[in-house]
């Protein structure tokens, strides 16, 4: 019941920071995309506001050439080396991905990456401050230090109850997850605003790096409740 309630929302808070994205990027019918760590059918149906949109990943799920969508593309591909030149793109795009390359050396690259080949920046993350963790579907745990932590993430956690505390799934939770800090995040995003999107006003939910220009200067951060 927690998880369906908790794809009811994201779906509600995805809907609403696309609508974001598009107000502040604004992208053209010719403008060319890449979506950093992304998958072709999270374009269907919006596409048609872009010239065409190219998604990166490294695990491999087709050319997207069943997607419906005609200017979308699919390829294989490293986040953290890219092999696009510089200013490659009109616009660079993740969401929900950064958290997942791995240590902050990888995550520092991915970030260099998607800066390097974008014009336009838009990423998006969830936030370490935020007191429940989405891919654990828990209040609190990922805070907890050392093998105490370790232990209560993967038997304790509502995604643990779903998936299996020995799954796949959990272990790429608990291994393959790391969440930035809002710090760590203005770090990665020199050139760029880092929004903060919030829960209820109060709560940091997330982070947003938005480079609306060439990158040559930086806009003073801003926060948006959501």
């Amino acid at each position: 019941m927690l998880s369906a309630f908790y794809k009811l929302v994201f779906k509600l808070w995805r809907a609403r920071r696309y609508r974001w994205f598009l107000d502040s990027i604004q992208p053209r019918p010719d403008c060319s995309m890449v979506d950093v760590g992304g998958y072709w059918w999270n374009w269907q149906g919006k596409a048609r506001d872009f010239g065409n949109v190219l998604c990166i990943n490294p695990v491999d799920v087709g050319d997207g050439s069943n997607s419906g969508e005609a200017n979308v593309r699919q390829a294989i591909g490293d986040g953290c080396a890219l092999t696009f030149p510089d200013g490659a793109f009109d616009i660079a795009f993740s969401n929900s991905v950064i958290e997942h390359v791995g240590s902050l050396d990888r995550q520092a690259a991915f970030a260099h990456e998607v800066r390097r080949v974008g014009r336009k920046v838009w990423l998006q993350t969830p936030a370490r401050e935020c007191p429940f963790e989405p891919h654990l579907l828990a209040f609190g745990l990922h805070w907890i230090p050392g093998r105490l932590g370790y232990l209560a993430r993967k038997y304790l956690s509502p995604a643990a109850w779903i998936h299996g505390p020995e799954s796949e799934t959990m272990r790429e939770i608990l291994n393959g997850t790391r969440l930035l800090s809002h710090q760590e995040f203005i770090e990665l995003f020199p050139d760029c605003r880092i929004i903060t999107e919030r829960m209820l006003w109060v709560f940091p939910k997330g982070y947003i790096a938005l480079r609306e220009g060439d990158g040559r200067g930086r806009d003073r951060p801003a926060s948006e409740p959501v």
